[in-house]
């Protein structure tokens, strides 16, 4: 068998017979339509999302402007808070509470990464859990085990939008989840468990990937690993989520691609592109938690 640790093949699978795609810039765009009818029928003030941004790596600024342009897009208010690179822990909770505080400001984002002296986990609870739009807040993520999805962070909540365009019964289903992060593998497996599928949690841990991950009826891979996942390792009509995002290639020549290989395509019944997939509907979940955070506090003062 295939070391699923090899480096992904090259050139890339063409398949000639190809899994149904499942498109999430289309969901994305029907999802920010919803939306952009909402804050027009509410009217002014527009919701406002803010991004604290500390540690400016190139990534970030992309995304950055990525939700800046899906903002405008909807009629939403987007601003950044540069804090800078050289600043405390007990500096950078207070700057979250500030623009917590602030009336205008709906949701809240903290932009990873972050100085490495402060701890994410320790952080994360000073994002004020009601303007948390990304629910990594602990409060949030504790809902989620009690079966409150709508608190799950954008990612999993993504995963399971794309999983119903597949109209799979999940009940019953076998559900393998491969990676246990903490915002993605473990409320991905909590949501399905919700959903009454049988899941599987695989991580570094475990000792044979293959032989759970072909019994999955949904196959989630959430690890960051080009091409850890390969056809030989799927169950033929399985629907597959590629969570994973990687940078492969020379500089200069660098191309995005997935924790699953591109050979996956002629055995899988549905698959997320990478990319194209469940980044552009985790973004459109983002903005959705913000309207809903900007109606909720209308409605408390209203």
């Amino acid at each position: 068998m295939r070391n699923p640790l090899a480096p992904p093949c090259e050139p890339p699978y063409l398949p000639s017979v190809g899994a149904v795609l499942l498109d999430g810039k289309r969901l994305a765009e029907k999802i920010q339509s919803d939306l952009r009818t909402r804050i027009a029928a509410r009217g002014a003030p527009p919701p406002h999302l803010c991004v604290i941004q500390t540690v400016p790596a190139p990534a970030s600024q992309v995304y950055a402007r990525q939700l800046a342009r899906a903002c405008q897009e909807i009629g939403m208010t987007f601003s950044v808070r540069p804090l800078g690179e050289d600043l405390t822990g007990a500096a950078l909770a207070e700057a979250i509470r500030e623009t917590c505080e602030e009336t205008t400001v709906c949701g809240v984002i903290l932009q990873m990464p972050i100085p490495p002296s402060i701890d994410p986990h320790e952080i994360r609870i000073h994002i004020e859990r009601r303007k948390d739009v990304e629910r990594i807040n602990p409060t949030n993520l504790g809902f989620v085990v009690y079966a409150n999805p709508s608190l799950a962070p954008c990612t999993a909540m993504a995963v399971m939008e794309l999983i119903a365009l597949t109209g799979r019964d999940l009940r019953g289903a076998e559900a393998v989840v491969v990676g246990h992060s903490e915002i993605v593998g473990k409320p991905i497996a909590l949501l399905l468990l919700d959903r009454l599928a049988t899941v599987t949690v695989c991580h570094v841990g475990t000792r044979d990937l293959a032989a759970h991950t072909r019994r999955a009826d949904i196959l989630v891979v959430a690890v960051g690993r080009p091409a850890l996942v390969t056809r030989d390792m799927i169950k033929p009509g399985a629907v597959v989520l590629d969570v994973g995002v990687n940078r492969v290639g020379p500089e200069g020549e660098t191309r995005l691609v997935g924790d699953v290989a591109g050979d996956v395509c002629d055995v899988a019944g549905h698959l997320t592109p990478v990319p194209g997939g469940v980044g552009p509907v985790t973004v459109a979940m983002m903005l959705r938690n913000t309207v809903l955070a900007w109606e909720a506090a209308a409605g408390r003062t209203g």
